[in-house]
């Protein structure tokens, strides 16, 4: 490696053993390689402004973190866990089939593992122990292993970085997750029915008949938002970046006049989080692009390509190399260094090869979810540990079979790339 190349991988790496900030981690590395190569520090920023100006899909990324937080401030989770209950409750291991079905149902508003956890997860372990008897470490595994359907499912923030990197049609990717999504769901789900003969966790009492229709019914409003969102898309009213600002509109309208669940005065605060979480994620797409920078000025991308090339891999033989590459790298790092800084390297090779630009970052995304539950990283993992005081050692453990059983249906969908495709080519989308 080149002084430079040398410089940037070990100040990141010393950067993230004492702990510091990715986005942060990321700017310091690649104000390093600026100084070790000679060049203009100041060009950090230029370099900065310059990726960044222009790329008019980011513009949905704090359009999407609003909606999510109204709907999050609107109290929905009650709603939609009655409905949830009224459908899957009476099944063995009940309520961690219900946590599954609210993840699907609140993966459509949050668009974020990590929100889900931190969120409604974090309910759903209590559910889990008061009423399924659910062991802590599984009733932590459980909701680990379905927050990672939110960034899969429709609107999805993982996708729509991916887009602004590859060029893809956000409208395409998000058909293209759904599917998948609900895939991961039901092996989530049947690994859950497994566990429970393993603990011996009794079947749920779900509701009483009389209650379905009327819960059901409560969970209505809360899902008219995927459905102006997705079906506004698909119809052709607004595009999908434009989406993103109907979508924060429409939740703010639901709110406040026709669920009144939201009061005004808890709008200023919905706002402040968006705003610090905006921040934060557009902080690290930055500081990716500082990175990205330097990794194009020393040439690893055409090299990669080249390297590729000289392999004359099939694009099957590729897809596999790439996802176990993909796995392992997602066991110590953090997804968002993987989409920002490794992804971009890939892209080139995935073009010259005629990979389907949807398929792949479909793929990618469900690599980098089974990285967020992945010991010994698992950054889910360690937030759920910390707000319901897990042993983490224990979680480590019981989470095993969903990642498992995520790797063998990630697979499936590498060799069977129409599981993914089919829904938007029936659309029409090419």
């Amino acid at each position: 490696m080149t002084p430079g190349l040398t410089a940037l991988v070990a100040t990141f790496v010393i950067a993230s053993i004492i702990r510091l900030p990715i986005a942060l981690s990321m700017f310091l590395a690649g104000a390093v390689y600026f100084i070790v190569t000679g060049q203009d520090a100041g060009l950090l920023a230029d370099q900065v402004m310059g990726q960044m100006n222009g790329i008019y899909v980011l513009v949905a990324i704090p359009m999407f973190i609003l909606a999510a937080n109204i709907m999050n401030d609107s109290g929905i989770s009650e709603r939609l866990w009655g409905a949830a209950n009224a459908l899957v409750g009476r099944l063995r291991g009940g309520t961690g089939h219900v946590t599954v079905v609210v993840s699907i149902i609140f993966s459509s508003m949050t668009g974020s593992a990590v929100t889900e956890a931190a969120g409604p997860g974090v309910i759903a372990v209590k559910m889990m122990r008061q009423i399924g008897r659910y062991p802590l470490e599984l009733a932590v595994a459980v909701t680990a292993a379905a927050s990672v359907i939110a960034p899969v499912i429709p609107p999805s923030i993982p996708l729509v970085i991916y887009a602004m990197l590859s060029g893809a049609s956000i409208g395409t990717l998000f058909l293209a997750g759904i599917v998948p999504g609900l895939l991961m769901a039901l092996t989530i789900m049947s690994v859950i029915m497994f566990s429970a003969r393993r603990y011996d966790l009794p079947k749920g009492s779900g509701v009483p008949r009389g209650e379905t229709l009327p819960l059901m019914g409560r969970a209505v409003l809360p899902l008219t938002l995927p459905v102006v969102l997705l079906g506004g898309i698909w119809t052709g009213w607004f595009s999908p970046t434009e989406s993103a600002a109907v979508a924060a509109l429409w939740g703010i309208v639901l709110g406040l006049f026709i669920m009144r669940s939201l009061r005004v005065r808890q709008l200023p605060g919905a706002f402040e989080t968006s705003l610090k979480q905006t921040a934060s994620t557009m902080l690290l797409i930055a500081s990716a692009f500082v990175v990205n920078y330097a990794i194009a000025n020393e040439g690893l991308g055409a090299a990669l390509v080249g390297w590729i090339s000289s392999m004359e891999l099939s694009q099957l033989q590729f897809m596999l190399v790439v996802n176990v590459v993909l796995l392992l790298l997602g066991c110590f790092l953090d997804g968002s260094v993987i989409l920002l800084v490794v992804i971009p390297l890939l892209l080139p090779s995935v073009k010259t090869l005629g990979i389907d630009l949807n398929y792949f970052g479909v793929v990618v995304i469900i690599n980098f979810m089974i990285g967020l539950i992945t010991p010994p990283y698992g950054l889910v993992l360690f937030i759920l540990s910390s707000l319901t005081g897990a042993p983490l050692q224990k979680v480590f453990a019981a989470v095993l079979p969903f990642v498992f059983s995520l790797i063998v249906l990630l697979l499936v969908l590498v060799l069977f790339p129409q599981i993914i495709l089919f829904l938007p080519h029936a659309f029409g989308y090419r």
